[in-house]
């Protein structure tokens, strides 16, 4: 085993990048980091039936884009490479067939029929379903039979009865398993594509893993797993399980729950920061020291250990998600924001796709009008939808300002104030809206409460001056005109 800590991330290239495979991955990016260690991405491509063409490239595509780096994988290599297991399919082989040559592996030609119809009997007597060993001991003579019938093997590890299997973990503490509960499982399938416990084993000792993160959910797999370590003579990884990630009703997040936006690549569309999401990501099991939240990149790397990820469930609180980008948004570089904005005005049918300079201009001052308001880059068509609107409809709070009997006087005097305005800027309206308070002698809550409700209706808004000046001088004064 290396002493120097090198740790891996192995998705599997079925689908689009999951926030628990996000975490699990930024988990061990921060610790490698930390440690001064190594941090690899590795293709577990062994179950072709579930496999995605493009998957393995939107996976690194959103790694990325979060800003998680490698130091090997399948784009750049490195020296313990092939780094997809498909690649690999000589190393599986031959070390398949030393756990044979060894006497801890063997061939069984049980079908699928067989091993269903052993489970359900094992169901019926109320037992645990395992494989009951039947072709542990088969002589060459029964093999030869099994050939003959056209049967094709899978290669089963033969797991030793009676014996305790302990994972040292380093969140969960000592965790122990009972052999007699595990039966002996299957490592390569009848067309000799090794299993993923199989597979996962060997590149993890070729490739000198120190710590194998993941989350609690691989748990179970934790003690196969020692046993072929054990079986090859090899020394055990140090294994770390983080706590499951809960939906907002702390139930188990299941990728059909709609209830939380679950891939990477979503939140990236929808106009997220991606450091917003990895701090986000990295308190979802993790406490830092003390009781900040916002964390840069390096500050994460700076604190991050296996001692404080919880045992404890995390989690996933959107609305906590959504605050902290808004915290980002806030100090994000203007021309950034509008980038983050801009395509969900134009998809959502606000603006056209190709736009002048003028309207670029109009675009780029009305987002920037409410970044400080603004979560997330798609909720910006929300955000501004008062400034596509030829009518405006006025809740019971907006009616009840426009009743109080100052309103027509200083919408009036308002109205004449912007009529003589040759230009339209913010300025322009807040010279006008100070004529207006001098010439009605209104002033506070009583002289810009109107004022933002009859131009916007809305109670609360973004700067008024500023928002005024985007609606456009007619629109504004139709407005007040149809109040009066």
């Amino acid at each position: 085993m290396s002493k120097q800590v090198r740790v891996r991330f192995a998705p599997s290239p079925t689908g689009h990048l999951h926030i628990g495979g996000a975490r699990s991955a930024l988990f061990n990016y921060l610790f490698a980091r930390n440690q001064g260690g190594k941090f690899i991405v590795r293709i577990e491509d062994t179950d072709q039936a579930r496999n995605v063409d493009t998957a393995q490239e939107k996976l690194l595509e959103s790694m990325k884009w979060l800003g998680i780096e490698w130091d090997e994988s399948v784009d750049i290599g490195g020296e313990f490479g092939p780094y997809r297991c498909m690649d690999r399919l000589d190393i599986y082989k031959e070390h398949i067939e030393k756990l044979i040559s060894m006497g801890k592996a063997y061939y069984c030609y049980m079908t699928e029929e067989e091993s269903e119809k052993e489970r359900e009997e094992q169901v019926a007597r109320g037992e645990t379903p395992k494989y009951s060993g039947r072709d542990r001991h088969l002589t060459q003579a029964e093999r030869d039979a099994y050939e003959k019938e056209g049967r094709k093997p899978v290669v089963r590890f033969f797991v030793p009865e009676g014996q305790e299997v302990v994972v040292d973990d380093a969140i969960r503490g000592r965790v122990s398993f009972e052999t007699d509960g595990i039966g002996d499982f299957i490592i390569a399938r009848r067309d000799g594509i090794p299993m993923y416990n199989f597979a996962v084993v060997v590149d993890d000792h070729l490739m000198q893993i120190s710590h194998v993160i993941r989350g609690e959910e691989h748990l179970s797999n934790a003690p196969r797993q020692v046993l072929l370590f054990e079986a090859f003579g090899w020394e055990t990884p140090k294994f770390a399980h983080a706590s499951l990630i809960l939906n907002q009703d702390r139930q188990k997040m299941s990728k059909r729950d709609e209830s939380i936006i679950q891939f990477v690549e979503q939140y990236r569309d929808l106009g997220y920061l991606p450091e917003a999401l990895v701090n986000f990501l990295s308190l979802l099991g993790w406490s830092p020291v003390g009781e900040e939240e916002i964390f840069t990149k390096e500050e994460l790397i700076e604190q991050f250990s296996l001692e404080r990820v919880s045992k404890a469930p995390a989690v996933f609180d959107t609305q906590k998600l959504e605050w902290m980008n808004n915290q980002y948004m806030k100090k994000a570089d203007q021309d950034r924001v509008v980038e983050l904005a801009l395509p969900h005005l134009v998809n959502s049918g606000k603006l056209p796709v190709e736009m002048s300079d003028d309207q670029l201009a109009w675009a780029h001052d009305l987002i920037l009008l409410h970044q400080e308001k603004m979560s997330y880059g798609a909720e910006i068509v929300e955000l501004t939808e008062l400034f596509f609107k030829s009518e405006i409809e006025y809740n019971e709070e907006a009616k009840a300002v426009l009743a109080e009997e100052q309103v027509p006087t200083v919408l009036t005097e308002f109205k004449a104030q912007l009529e003589a305005l040759t230009t339209f800027t913010a300025e322009d309206i807040k010279a006008a809206t100070k004529a207006t308070q001098k010439a009605t002698g209104q002033k506070g809550k009583q002289l810009f409460m109107p004022i933002r409700v009859a131009t916007t209706g809305q109670t609360h808004g973004p700067d008024l001056p500023q928002a005024i000046s985007l609606l456009g001088k007619e629109i504004v004064i139709n407005r007040l005109q149809g109040l009066l």
